[in-house]
């Protein structure tokens, strides 16, 4: 099957640890219960690339001759995992192999233990200490931590594809991995690449010049698709070209507004950001534990 270039959802994904605004029912109207999630789809991106959106953020699955690499897990729930190896079953009846986690927080990484006995799952050797520290909204199940883990670079391969993973710097978390399939071009990103504002999460060791730096060194990496944490549909080169752009942009913009004596509670108003499509005055970056390094790491 050809390579088919999808175009950038417009909709808004849901992220890991946004705050999203609900929609509200009529004033006197009754909320009624949240309806269920809709189901996860299977997206080709290109001959034995397949993304899987849904019931979290973005699964993607390598199919070998033998076997399937998978990266990440989605939301923690065994009827979650359950409708995930089915959408893996639609296109092979390879068993998984190798599952790469490209952050901790549990729309990614809420399925570990299911795969623990029957795969190696690898992570960037600091992703361990921040599971152990996490705790999840919501009382849902804690992801386990991997059962391989590696530093800076990990290469492995099953019959008829090969895997590089990478952990080029601290960005969306401290313990990010981008996984590369260099035999058909194609990177997944996490949620390194979002197709809705990307959030830093300081807490656990994100950083916005990590991520410019992670950003610099993956447009080095030789691939033409691009499958982000969230959102509808793959990205193209151009498209991922544009988005680091955008983050220089901003953090060019976002030191300007520091030297120019911009009080920190003023910040993220003050920059602008109407023209890159994000909305920065969320509390994803206005709370303490988000601006306040924020505002540190850029005043340096």
């Amino acid at each position: 099957m050809k390579s088919s270039l999808y175009t950038l959802a417009a909709g808004v994904a849901a992220l890991g640890l946004a705050s999203m605004t609900q929609a509200q029912a009529p004033a006197g109207a009754p909320a009624g219960p949240p309806g269920p999630p809709p189901p996860m789809q299977v997206k080709q991106v290109t001959e034995g690339v397949y993304m899987i959106t849904g019931q979290g953020g973005n699964s993607t699955v390598r199919v070998g001759k033998d076997a399937v690499i998978l990266v990440d897990t989605k939301n923690p729930g065994d009827a979650v995992v359950n409708e995930l190896l089915e959408k893996i079953r639609s296109v092979t009846p390879n068993p998984v192999k190798y599952v790469f986690i490209t952050h901790h927080h549990n729309d990614h990484a809420g399925n570990i233990v299911s795969f623990l006995p029957t795969a190696k799952v690898v992570a960037a050797k600091e992703l361990p200490p921040l599971v152990e520290r996490y705790t999840p909204a919501n009382n849902a199940r804690k992801p386990s931590p991997p059962n391989a883990t590696y530093d800076q670079k990990f290469s492995a391969k099953v019959k008829g594809a090969k895997v590089q993973a990478f952990h080029f710097a601290r960005a969306h978390t401290g313990g990010d991995t981008i996984v590369y399939f260099p035999d058909v071009r194609v990177v997944s990103v996490g949620d390194e690449l979002v197709a809705t504002t990307p959030n830093t999460d300081y807490p656990f060791e994100g950083s916005v010049l990590g991520w410019q730096k992670s950003m610099a060194a993956l447009l080095k990496l030789k691939f033409d698709y691009a499958i982000p944490g969230h959102g509808d549909n793959p990205m193209s080169r151009a498209e991922v070209e544009a988005y680091a752009k955008k983050w220089d942009t901003f953090i060019e913009r976002a030191r300007a507004e520091i030297k120019a004596g911009t009080p920190k509670d003023q910040l993220m108003a003050k920059i602008r950001t109407d023209d890159l499509g994000w909305n920065v005055t969320t509390p994803n970056w206005t709370q303490p534990a988000r601006l306040d390094p924020f505002y540190a790491e850029l005043s340096r």
